[in-house]
């Protein structure tokens, strides 16, 4: 509707050759806003304050030029000029019983735009370290991302969804260790486990489940021969001084276990046995994630920058640009001359790449497949990480601002009241896939995104699994049910109901609940635009929350299947458009629409 009334303002400028100067750039959308008070109309435009100074009118003068050029259409009940200059819309009856209409015809497709072909948008969400099954802080990451996608595709955009891989590096030495220890325990040599390690009983199902063809069985001995004692357990009493000295001990001992192994297995051996827990875990995300409804379009390999020569293509841009220089001995990217706090290392003076250099070359490799806006969903530690990687794009010659990171909060978990400690090296956590045995995808993807992804999240489990009202997501899901119950109901007493006649009598429908519920529902498309211009799923939550609430009301008032016949499927037509956007807006949240309950 906001898109029919800004034709018609468009159409009144058009016809207004004089003021063609002053409105060139201004889109009459963007001028229009919903009225908080129907007292005041439907829509109110400030186009003729904006066009005031470049036309050097007075803004209200020109409120009454516009309005006098607006096309005659039944859609408009009345116009009127407020305050310095705003021009209000009161939508008429027919308007909206239009909107009604074009909701049961479009179905599924009511609130979409139309495909469109660029901007191509790349949106890398998760990638979680493949290092132990998700936790729940991840599925907030999963639930956001995924419905980010939805939101943006709703609106007509191309997007591919990728998860990067961080499969190199030191963790993945220490998830090999960890794996390795393991599986000689199960073979009867005992090692003392190191506390830095990977110590959930996932590892010990890995380690049972590994090829283990020509991996040696060494003696403990041999493992720990001359290493030190890794530090043991922080106590609560622990000054900040031990708690350091023992944390730095304990990544000294498995960084010894480490070397020790690559030295015992052979790097191929040692290399067998990370791959293999590697691929293991990595086919655990992808399960876990597939069952939450989230599934990628790639799956990007860290690993595969090294291999590809990525990393290489990207420095040698840099160096081509004359964005890097040397000092003592390393290659540096002078990333304060883009933002970042520091200049960053690229290449350490023993030739090693730097992390950097890794995500560099991973975005670089990103605008090199096509892709025109890029969106990094990251976790809140990382909000130094944007201007260091912007700033390597645009060193390269890309436009910095398509690179897009929004960051996402921590979650906490609260069971009986208490709060639930996570830690993938301790094991201490509750997983994703435990979360959703417990309280249901549905109520995990809804509660993940009702809050703003800048905002921590308190995940509460009595709430999300209680059928009451209190519980958002099944107050929404009844709704939906309810009105399924109805309609199988009128089949069942033969009441032989007519949608296309309940179109022709939406006149009938004066009561104030009923006109609510039609303005409410000709506001999705626009809160269908609006969250995925914010990348804020909540704005829909929120939307879906409200209008689940006003037909639930209206209901609770009004029985309406022994109304008289007309009337009756009037309200059995606006009842189903109920449905339609709710069902609409669930599918976009990733969340089912149930047909009873």
């Amino acid at each position: 509707m906001k898109l029919t009334v800004a034709q018609l303002v468009s159409d009144a400028l058009a016809a207004l050759p004089d003021l063609a100067e002053a409105a060139a750039g201004i889109k009459a959308v963007d001028t229009l806003e919903r009225t908080r008070d129907p007292s005041h109309g439907d829509f109110a435009s400030n186009i003729a304050m904006r066009l005031a100074k470049p036309a050097r009118k007075n803004p209200r003068e020109l409120a009454a030029i516009i309005v006098a050029a607006l096309p005659e259409t039944d859609a408009i009940a009345k116009t009127d000029v407020a305050g310095p200059g705003f021009i209000n819309f009161t939508l008429s009856p027919t308007a909206f019983h239009a909107e009604i209409e074009t909701i049961l015809d479009r179905g599924h497709e009511y609130g979409r735009r139309p495909h469109r072909n660029s901007p191509k948008i790349l949106l890398e969400f998760v990638s979680a370290n493949p290092t132990g099954p998700l936790h729940v802080g991840h599925g907030r990451h999963a639930a956001y991302g995924a419905t980010v996608g939805n939101l943006l595709e709703a609106m007509g955009y191309p997007v591919s969804r990728e998860y990067y891989v961080n499969d190199a590096g030191r963790q993945m030495d220490i998830l090999g260790v960890s794996v390795w220890l393991r599986w000689l325990e199960a073979q009867g040599t005992a090692v003392p486990f190191p506390g830095a390690g990977y110590r959930g009983d996932y590892i010990r199902d890995i380690a049972a489940n590994i090829d283990a063809t020509g991996i040696a069985v060494s003696e403990a001995d041999a493992v720990l021969d001359g290493v030190a004692a890794d530090g043991g357990k922080d106590k609560p009493d622990d000054t900040a001084e031990v708690r350091a000295a023992n944390k730095a001990a304990r990544e000294t001992y498995v960084g010894v276990l480490v070397d020790r192994a690559k030295a015992l297995l052979g790097d191929d051996g040692f290399d067998r046995v990370r791959q293999q827990s590697l691929e293991a875990i990595r086919a655990d995300i992808e399960d876990d994630l597939a069952e939450f409804g989230v599934v990628f379009d790639t799956w990007y390999s860290e690993q595969s920058l090294t291999k590809t020569g990525r990393i290489d293509d990207a420095l040698a841009v840099l160096r081509d640009r004359h964005m890097l220089y040397e000092r003592d001995g390393a290659e540096w990217f002078p990333a304060t001359n883009f933002g970042d706090e520091k200049d960053r290392v690229v290449v350490r003076d023993n030739g090693v790449k730097t992390y950097f250099a890794s995500d560099i070359a991973y975005h670089f490799d990103k605008r090199e497949r096509g892709f025109d806006h890029l969106i990094d969903i990251l976790g809140a530690d990382h909000h130094g990480y944007v201007a260091r990687v912007r700033g390597g794009l645009k060193a390269m010659g890309y436009d910095g601002d398509d690179l897009e990171v929004e960051l996402v909060q921590f979650v906490t978990l609260y069971r009986g009241g208490e709060k639930m400690q996570m830690s993938t090296r301790s094991g201490e956590f509750d997983t994703l896939r435990q979360l959703r045995a417990e309280v249901g995808n549905d109520a995990a993807r809804f509660y993940y995104v009702m809050r703003s992804n800048d905002q921590h999240l308190d995940f509460d489990l009595d709430v999300a699994k209680s059928q009451t009202k209190d519980n958002p997501v099944y107050y929404l899901q009844y709704a939906h049910a309810r009105i399924q119950s109805m309609l199988r109901k009128a089949e069942e007493d033969g009441i032989s109901v007519s949608l296309d006649n309940g179109l022709t009598q939406l006149g009938l429908l004066e009561l104030a609940k009923e006109q609510a519920l039609m303005r409410e529902l000709s506001r999705y498309p626009e809160i269908i635009e609006l969250a995925a211009n914010n990348r804020a799923p909540q704005t829909l939550v929120h939307y879906l929350r409200d209008l689940a609430s006003e037909f639930h009301s209206w209901y609770n008032d009004h029985r309406f299947l022994k109304d008289p016949d007309d009337l009756r499927d009037a309200r059995l037509v606006l009842s189903v458009a109920v449905r339609n956007v709710i069902a609409n807006g669930l599918g976009i949240l990733g969340v089912s629409a149930p047909e009873s309950m």
